[in-house]
């Protein structure tokens, strides 16, 4: 049988082991600080709803300032809104002097107006403005970039959007207002019992 005790401290660590574990405890300390720091950066340099909200030309002045526009109805906790946001972002540096990029966000009341008008019942909802700020053509939903690009490239262009659904179209067909007198009508059932 032993005779040490039973909660006997244990063998203590060496010099060496304690400046081990030091130095291991700093080089972790490290990396991770180095992990923090470059995943902050790539967060802040990524594209957000916000900083295109922050670029954005106030509707004001794009309907009047003789530019083509591209209106942007969004929410910041629309994931496709989010989802497209880089894109939307890479699309302003390469048209930013030749057209307007607006920016509405709908949970904002200010722009309960505008919803009404455009008739937003979803987002994102994008709708194309000509030069004199007359709506013409409107998009709702996720647009991969090269469509986005191709209907931004027609609207510079002042050529017809490829990829969007015109507005203010309206058929031409025209249906008589006074009822005929057809005994095939089915409200006329009375008129077919012979006595």
């Amino acid at each position: 049988m032993s005779t040490a005790p039973v909660n006997s401290p244990e063998k203590p660590e060496s010099p060496f082991g304690k400046r081990l574990r030091n130095f291991l405890i700093v080089m972790v300390a490290i990396a991770l600080s180095i992990a923090l720091v470059l995943g902050l950066r790539t967060e802040t340099t990524s594209a957000t709803l916000a900083k295109l909200s922050e670029t954005s030309t106030p509707l004001e002045v794009a309907i009047s300032n003789g530019k083509p526009s591209l209106v942007e109805f969004y929410a910041d906790w629309c994931t496709v809104c989010q989802k497209m946001a880089p894109d939307i972002t890479q699309l302003e540096t390469e048209y930013a002097d030749k057209m307007n990029f607006v920016m509405l966000n709908v949970d904002n009341t200010k722009w309960l107006p505008e919803m009404l008008r455009y008739r937003v019942d979803g987002i994102p909802h994008f709708v194309f403005l000509s030069q004199q700020g007359e709506t013409i053509a409107q998009a709702i939903g996720d647009q991969p970039r090269t469509i986005m690009a191709s209907n931004l490239e027609a609207l510079v262009t002042n050529s017809s959007l490829p990829y969007a659904q015109p507005s203010g179209k309206v058929s031409k067909f025209s249906a008589p207002v006074a009822p005929t007198a057809n005994q095939d009508d089915p409200r006329s059932h009375g008129s077919q019992v012979v006595n």
